[in-house]
């Protein structure tokens, strides 16, 4: 699950990365206030409120293989 708004080509770029990781079933949620959570399974992998930027390139597809 992603959680994103305002900051589309950001919420793009990262949903593209994780989509392609196999077995990956995305769904894109556009919530407001800025958030950008990233959740797998219920478990909150990544939020921006709480490290204060958005994901790195390949930071997400690392957290989702540990």
């Amino acid at each position: 699950l992603l959680r994103a708004v305002k900051h589309r080509p950001e919420a793009d770029r990262v949903s593209a990365e994780i989509a392609a990781i196999p077995g990956i079933d995305l769904t894109l949620h556009a919530e407001g206030k800025g958030i950008f959570d990233i959740e797998v399974d219920g478990a909150l992998i990544f939020s921006k409120y709480q490290v204060g930027r958005f994901p790195e390139d390949g930071e997400i597809a690392q957290l989702m293989r540990s």
